[in-house]
């Protein structure tokens, strides 16, 4: 894309944005920004030279520019990364602040962290709002890290919104579970805020906590409002009390099946009983492949793999078994076959 299209779609997405802070309807700037977006360099280039301006509206689109470049450009996030720290350290307004904390979640760059913590604490509650929902993409992975103590604290924020995102990105989006964290999602079960409850119970879920059982199946027992999330959470959580209330459910529905297979203990017990066939089949027919079944910790899953390999596929274990007709032999020689196409 030439630059000068780069600035003419950034262009009439300014002027689409001045229309829309009265109308609110924000569709044309969003398609003008994001088609901008897809050359990386020249939107950096422009994003930055709009985020040094004194109007608002150019900081803000400054940013959301930035946000889609990276998003589209893996080449530009770590030069946006940076842009946006340094903008962090001048800006005042709210409404850009909320624009940054939604731009530098696309970098996909831990350099955020430090931002987003102290964006938690920012006197808008849309703008914690934002930095609560942003830690998603940039999570240190340390069990007590700072992005972890934020979201912690601001699980307890006076705005319900500001909770509830903190505990879906807390509870659903991160794969750490330390006292803290359960402690803190344990709270929220009794929350005010629907929402923010059902994080809280789906967050528990995810870790195996036994304490989530009954509020689940609560939750379960409630067709009007359950939520996709609520099926992936029983289907993690896995035990047997939670099977009555999840046939109810039409199996088609999303997630309904999986949840009911994984809360199924006979369907386990055939499952790890053909995952042990299928890999004890491959250490016959290959056993310098070093096949494993594992399952991953905040998951349901079983996953084949292959150690012996670098760049062999990884086999969802139920769904090679569907493949091969419920056969595990023939699930490893569908393996087999796999590795040599």
């Amino acid at each position: 894309m030439e630059a000068g299209t780069v600035a003419e779609l950034v262009g009439q997405a300014r002027a689409a944005a001045r229309v829309a802070v009265e109308t609110d309807d924000w569709d044309e700037y969003a398609t003008l920004l994001w088609r901008a977006a897809a050359d990386g360099a020249g939107a950096l280039q422009i994003g930055r030279e709009l985020i040094g301006s004194d109007d608002l509206v150019d900081r803000e689109t400054g940013c959301d520019l930035l946000g889609n470049a990276s998003d589209q450009n893996e080449a530009v996030r770590s030069d946006t990364a940076a842009t946006l720290v340094a903008l962090s350290e001048r800006e005042t307004e709210g409404r850009v602040l909320w624009s940054l904390a939604r731009a530098i979640e696309r970098t996909y760059d831990q350099r955020a962290v430090p931002v987003l913590v102290v964006l938690a604490g920012h006197p808008d509650a849309e703008v914690r709002r934002q930095a609560a929902s942003s830690f998603a993409g940039v999570m240190t992975g340390l069990p007590d890290g700072p992005d972890i103590r934020a979201l912690i604290t601001l699980t307890r924020d006076q705005d319900p919104e500001v909770r509830n995102w903190a505990t879906f990105t807390l509870g659903f989006q991160a794969e750490a579970d330390t006292p803290a964290i359960r402690a803190a999602l344990w709270e929220r079960t009794t929350d005010e805020n629907a929402e923010a409850r059902e994080e809280g119970i789906r967050g528990l879920a995810r870790r195996h906590d036994p304490r989530a059982v009954p509020l689940l199946a609560e939750l379960l027992g409630n067709p009007e409002g359950v939520h996709v999330h609520t099926f992936s959470a029983a289907q993690i959580m896995g035990v047997p009390e939670l099977l009555p209330v999840l046939l109810e459910y039409e199996p088609d529905d999303a997630g309904v099946t999986a949840a009911v297979n994984a809360c199924d203990p006979v369907h386990q017990a055939q499952l790890e009983a053909s995952a042990w066939t299928l890999v004890s089949a491959l250490h016959q027919l290959r056993p310098d492949l070093d096949a494993a079944v594992y399952m991953q910790r905040f998951d349901r899953d079983l996953f084949l793999g292959l150690e012996a390999t670098f760049d062999s596929p990884i086999h969802d274990v139920e769904a090679l078994l569907v493949r091969a007709d419920g056969d595990p032999l023939r699930a490893a020689e569908l393996v087999l076959t796999d590795l040599a196409t």
